[in-house]
């Protein structure tokens, strides 16, 4: 199968461009910058030219594909409305490309806040609100569906993690090292799911073989991972105090990343697993973090 990947440079795209590779499967890859060009390149990727705002070149990567693995995504958290209607373009143009031909259309997401459980492959994600914008990527893949596309959405835990991260957790022990104190939220009891980045891979890689058209895959290892536990395991990494922020100190400490860290991010990945006969077998998030994972800056602090 000759798979386009966007993304195919960061973090999730490049472990999934090798476990593509290694399953015998043509690679093409987006690719913004020179440097990301010459990483596809020396790893036997095609390289196409272009970031998601260059709609032309994604239609027509999309259309020479036999499937697609949109993986990108602009981190501008200084415009998160702008950056969602970024994706939805590129997500809707890469839909369009594949209309009628029954071809996959695999797009990143996020897990459902379902209050007071795990969120589970059947919850609907919420339409975002203003105070925070979300992708739209998989409510526009899925409407694909109809019109001949093998659409699934892959909902990613708050944490894809391992060493080279960085993503939230890299965010967190940047904040920690820049205020001496690693902190969580509340009593911390509340939860993020996660998973390893070559267990997410390898879903990914099953899910183009055998997930049907709608299907939503969870890229889940471990179902709630203490929030408290989290910000213990940074301050043992890096030797530093472990504290509740207070309530009217939790903006101010955590700056934008609050409004994720301060919620419950649970979600199962059970039926996942049935599906694809997926098993996660990459190390915790607690073992990640402290053996050294997040050692090295991989982030900005949040301001």
């Amino acid at each position: 199968m000759h798979v386009f990947v966007t993304g195919a440079s960061g973090w999730i795209g490049s472990a999934t461009v090798a476990e593509l590779l290694k399953a015998g499967h043509r690679v093409s890859g987006l690719a913004r910058s020179d440097a990301s060009a010459a990483k596809l390149h020396g790893r036997g990727v095609e390289v196409v030219r272009g970031g998601l705002d260059d709609l032309e070149a994604l239609r027509s990567a999309a259309a020479a594909a036999d499937g697609v693995v949109h993986l990108a995504y602009n981190h501008d958290f200084s415009d998160m409305a702008g950056a969602a209607a970024t994706d939805r373009a590129a997500v809707q143009v890469l839909g369009e490309a594949l209309v009628g031909t029954g071809r996959p259309l695999f797009v990143a997401s996020g897990v459902a806040m379902i209050p007071a459980k795990p969120a589970t492959e059947d919850d609907v994600i919420p339409a975002p609100d203003e105070s925070m914008p979300a992708r739209l990527s998989e409510s526009v893949a899925l409407s694909f569906v109809d019109q001949g596309v093998r659409s699934a959405a892959l909902r990613f835990a708050p944490t894809v993690h391992g060493t080279g991260d960085y993503g939230f957790i890299a965010i967190l022990a940047a904040i920690a090292r820049e205020h001496g104190v690693s902190g969580f939220v509340g009593d911390g009891a509340h939860g993020w799911s996660a998973v390893h980045v070559s267990d997410a891979a390898r879903m990914i890689a099953l899910g183009l073989e055998k997930a049907p058209a709608g299907a939503r895959l969870h890229a889940i290892g471990e179902q709630s991972v203490p929030t408290r536990k989290i910000a213990e395991a940074v301050g043992r990494a890096f030797d530093l105090p472990v504290e509740q922020i207070a309530d009217d100190r939790v903006a101010a400490h955590f700056g934008w990343i609050e409004r994720v860290f301060s919620h419950d991010l649970s979600a199962t990945s059970f039926k996942t697993q049935e599906l694809l006969g997926w098993t996660p077998t990459g190390p915790k998030l607690i073992t990640d973090i402290e053996n050294g994972a997040y050692a090295l800056d991989a982030a900005p602090v949040a301001g």
